[in-house]
């Protein structure tokens, strides 16, 4: 079975989003995630250059097309979540936890037809914001 490619496979890795089309891989000792439908995967994928373009003036970067560093690429998937979460929703959201990111993205398509036509500037502040939680350090 071929994976399909899932551009927040590394926010499901990290359980801190969810999806219903995902589902979990091992090569050798990496555990990733794949989509297991091709019309998710490409919604997805959609959206994650959406959110990469519009990020950056935000991130301070000319060029989104080429490799960005592990923390820019965590901020922009995770706050881009966080702030499609907020947008769909209109209203503040407690948690940036994202149940189904899919479900997310199809209410973003209901909501405003194309994902050309999402409003990114919210979703831009959001991920301008976004500070991935820090690791607890061990007791000495």
């Amino acid at each position: 079975m071929d994976n399909i490619f899932c551009p927040f496979a590394r926010t499901i890795i990290s359980t801190q989003n969810g999806c219903s089309h995902s589902t979990r891989y091992c090569v050798g000792e990496r555990v990733s995630a794949a989509c297991d439908a091709l019309t998710a995967s490409a919604d997805c994928v959609s959206l994650a250059q959406l959110l990469r373009e519009n990020a950056r003036f935000a991130l301070g970067v000319t060029d989104t097309a080429g490799r960005l560093t592990f923390g820019k690429e965590l901020k922009i998937l995770y706050g881009g979540l966080a702030g499609l979460q907020e947008l769909v929703s209109q209203r503040a959201v407690v948690s940036d936890r994202v149940g189904d990111i899919h479900e997310l993205v199809l209410a973003a398509l209901q909501q405003y037809g194309t994902l050309q036509d999402i409003p990114y500037q919210h979703i831009v502040k959001k991920i301008s914001t976004y500070s991935p939680a820090r690791r607890a350090r061990p007791p000495r």
